[in-house]
């Protein structure tokens, strides 16, 4: 038998939420002292490592509490047959807000050493202040590996040249503390940054690669615009 155990967590500065692995669950509001997991998701993405790609899970929830989203504590993620265990609290989840329903959760859950993360099901648990739980139990059937090569992105003097055989590629635009400006579709593999339509803060960029159809993305580092 595994023995269970926690993993650490690395937050990414950003990834854009799209393309989902499994749509998970509505269910309708009502009052309840227990928080409820109205909605979920999980998504695979591809990081830059020092070694070659490494994975990352995106995992979001909309939680339902009477309280509101300032009395949850906890949201756990459990792989129970591989006896691995995450937990985000109030100081590690993002949290976002998106079409008047907040969102919490981590764009960057990756095992030590950045192996695989495992298939199969998972178990998130949602806990608020005062102790009441719920939890929900969801398939990641993620591919065993990409379909295409992680892409690259250069610039030079005012130019841009990716290399990327993904369907869809944006640029993540970053001001010069890192936060995120906007994120801008990229038509072309090549060409004049001015063509853009950058934001004017704009300091660094990094690649998103996006493969809808298998719900895949990939994140390449930053790269200065100076």
């Amino acid at each position: 038998m595994r023995k269970q155990g926690k993993r650490r967590l690395r937050l990414a500065a950003f990834l854009p939420v799209c393309g989902f692995f499994l749509t998970l669950f509505f269910s309708p509001s009502c009052s309840r002292s227990e928080p409820v997991i109205e909605f979920g998701f999980m998504e695979l993405v591809y990081y830059q490592g020092e070694a070659g790609p490494e994975e990352r899970l995106s995992f979001f929830v909309i939680p339902q509490d009477d309280d509101g989203v300032e009395n949850l504590e906890e949201l756990r993620l459990f792989h129970d047959f591989e006896g691995l265990a995450w937990t985000l609290r109030g100081d590690d989840w993002i949290r976002y807000d998106e079409e008047n329903r907040s969102w919490i959760g981590s764009r960057s859950i990756a095992m030590a050493g950045g192996e695989a993360l495992p298939r199969g099901l998972y178990r998130a648990v949602l806990v608020n202040k005062g102790g009441e739980k719920s939890e929900r139990n969801f398939s990641f059937d993620a591919p065993a590996e990409g379909r295409f090569p992680f892409p690259s992105l250069d610039i030079t003097g005012g130019r841009y040249r990716i290399e990327s055989r993904y369907p869809e590629n944006k640029f993540i635009c970053y001001d010069s503390q890192g936060a995120v400006l906007q994120v801008v579709p990229v038509p072309e593999p090549s060409g004049n940054l001015s063509s853009l339509n950058l934001p004017t803060q704009t300091r660094s960029v990094s690649l998103w690669a996006e493969d809808r159809e298998y719900s895949t993305a990939a994140l390449s580092s930053m790269v200065s615009l100076r």
